[in-house]
């Protein structure tokens, strides 16, 4: 989830055998696998026969950003880019958001909470089809993009620290702090409710996490002032020994965080728990027990897809006659 960085240092991550600092995958992983359990029996099931495949897919849309250049503005807004107070003035809605600030604009300060709701736009239409491939996907990369929407370093252009001679807090923020305390953490967040507007969901959330950068950032830099370099150790996994923030450092920031870390966590749960129910139930309440064997051949999938496409103009079609 580090973001805007070469592609030939991605690829050196990848020959070293390391995984580049992200919610990091553990993170990542931890919140598909919970939100799971907050859905309601009738969902509970299939997502529970292939919560593995949830968690290991919850970081393709990592994997896919070295390899697909669009991808990354998905991941985080850059609030600072769109001007002041922009959590407040941006757009909502994506078409408005394209016609107000270009494709040119989104693309270099980021696009995240219109994203999570083309997300779930596809989820509620693989529903529609009944398309248990497609469910599986977009649920599992819905949950990246949610998870992501709840980091703060993700609504800022001071992303890793390194306008503020902190470069690395990200990495210390959503990997190493979850990868230390998870254990310590409570994650029963309630059952998964309907969210009435996805959209002014995904930027609630947006605008929750825009508070928290300050707090991130000073108590970090406030730290380092009295730490140093003790701030740091080494650990060896496997056979590589790697420079790290020492578990002393991590726990003491972790503390003056005061649970933040924690918090955002369990709201990544419930909303992911949230948005997975919504897409269900706007699709259609498809009976899931069904496809828990069952996969449609492509021609059927096909017919489907036509066949939604057809409502979609016929639904707005009639709707945009009502309007005249």
């Amino acid at each position: 989830m580090m973001r805007k960085t070469l592609i030939f240092i991605g690829l050196g991550w990848l020959l070293m055998g390391f995984e580049a600092p992200r919610w990091g995958f553990f993170g990542h992983r931890q919140i598909n696998r919970l939100a799971v359990f907050t859905l309601p029996p009738e969902m509970a099931g299939f997502y529970k026969k292939h919560a593995d495949y949830l968690e290991e897919a919850s970081v393709n849309p990592d994997r896919r950003r070295y390899a697909v250049p669009e991808e990354g503005p998905r991941h985080y807004l850059d609030l600072e880019g769109y001007g002041d107070s922009a959590v407040w003035k941006l757009p909502r809605y994506e078409q408005e958001a394209r016609a107000q600030l270009g494709a040119d604009s989104m693309r270099a300060h980021g696009s995240l909470p219109w994203h999570v709701f083309t997300m779930y736009s596809r989820l509620r239409d693989a529903f529609l089809v009944n398309d248990p491939g497609a469910i599986l996907r977009l649920s599992a990369e819905l949950g990246h993009y949610v998870a992501d929407a709840h980091v703060p370093l993700h609504t800022t252009v001071n992303y890793d620290g390194q306008l503020t001679r902190q470069t690395g807090i990200h990495a210390l923020w959503e990997s190493r702090l979850p990868e230390l305390f998870f254990d310590q953490y409570r994650f029963w967040v309630g059952r998964a409710t309907y969210v009435e507007n996805v959209q002014l969901r995904a930027w609630a959330i947006v605008a929750h996490t825009r508070t928290l950068v300050d707090s991130v950032l000073i108590i970090d830099r406030q730290m380092q002032a009295t730490w140093g370099e003790t701030k740091y150790s080494f650990e060896t996994k496997g056979r590589q020994t790697q420079r790290v923030v020492a578990r002393p450092y991590a726990l003491a920031y972790h503390t003056a965080l005061q649970g933040m870390v924690e918090r955002q966590m369990r709201a990544s749960v419930k909303a992911l728990g949230d948005l997975w129910y919504t897409a269900w139930v706007d699709g259609g309440q498809p009976d899931l027990r069904r496809l828990m064997t069952y996969q449609p051949t492509e021609e059927e999938i096909q017919l489907r897809q036509a066949e939604l496409k057809l409502w979609k103009a016929r639904r707005f079609g009639a709707r945009a006659h009502e309007a005249d």
